[in-house]
């Protein structure tokens, strides 16, 4: 069955709103012989006259009549549908956003950034969810609208990103830790008792292969799989956390922050988001919230 040309719908609203196959031409920049030839169409496809001649001119049908409010309906909705998206009213806006991060970005950014977006948008809610891994799954079936971390291997061509800031890692202690007294050096750093963050247990990261060329190595005895788990340990006992100083800021509070006596290993952190909200203008909108309240700190 042959598809309907749906451009006759804005030739049948016109001709039915001025009446006459003239004045309809006019309006559509069409010849009176091709807005005829446009009208015998419109008459094939409905399998009705819709206008005929009374004296000189054409008068509509009552099935002309009839049609005419929801052709109106019809090319009104289309025109939204395609035109551009307009500027949201964000004082209006009512919608919940997820996004995925750690504990330590929460408590660093979460309370500028919740602040930062109520003062333009009330009804704007964000549900912070923890990040136990770097699946890319949740923002592409759509559970997850953004999600902060640091990329590893390239995502997928529809999951997009955008830098936040870098981060270097720095020693932190408790207060009355021996390594918070005088310098400190590879050696005693080394010789401490750490605690190592990762999600995969006690396996080299990152900090153990900025160590290596110095030819030391740490002493673990404890692996956690977050820095805040890292940092309250140390905090409670005589161990290091090594931890970004940024992202962990809030969180170590009243501690002992020392920089690495060898060359501290950085790391990106990046916004990710999912391509299918690319374009939407609340979700770009939110996006831009978070970028400036991550960069101004």
């Amino acid at each position: 069955m042959a598809q309907p040309d749906l451009n006759l719908l804005i030739t049948l609203d016109v001709l039915l709103e001025e009446g006459s196959v003239t004045r309809a031409g006019q309006r559509l920049a069409l010849s009176p012989s091709a807005m005829s030839r446009a009208l015998a169409r419109l008459r094939r496809a409905t399998g009705h006259p819709l206008l005929v001649r009374a004296g000189r001119g054409l008068v509509p049908t009552p099935r002309a009549l009839e049609l005419r409010d929801r052709v109106r309906g019809v090319v009104q909705e289309a025109r939204e549908v395609l035109r551009p998206a307009a500027r949201p009213d964000l004082a209006t806006v009512d919608r919940a956003f997820a996004l995925r991060a750690s504990d330590g970005f929460v408590e660093q950014f979460g309370p500028a950034l919740v602040a930062a977006v109520g003062a333009q948008a009330p009804g704007v809610r964000l549900w912070f969810l923890r990040k136990a891994d770097k699946d890319t799954a949740p923002l592409r079936e759509g559970s997850v609208d953004l999600e902060t971390g640091v990329i590893e291997d390239a995502p997928p061509p529809d999951v997009l990103n955008a830098p936040l800031f870098t981060d270097r890692f720095i020693a932190v202690v408790r207060p009355e830790h021996p390594l918070a007294e005088g310098p400190l050096t590879t050696a005693r750093y080394a010789a401490a008792r750490h605690v190592h963050v990762s999600r995969r247990g006690l396996v080299d990261g990152l900090v153990d292969e900025a160590l290596r060329p110095t030819g030391h190595h740490r002493h673990v005895v404890a692996a956690v799989d977050g820095f805040g788990a890292a940092l309250a340990l140390a905090r409670a006992a005589d161990l290091v956390a090594t931890v970004p100083a940024r992202h962990t800021a809030a969180m170590r509070q009243g501690m002992a922050a020392l920089e690495l006596p060898f060359r501290a290993p950085e790391v990106t952190v990046s916004l990710l988001w999912h391509a299918r909200l690319d374009t939407d203008p609340v979700h770009r909108w939110l996006r831009a919230r978070v970028i400036d309240v991550c960069r101004a700190e």
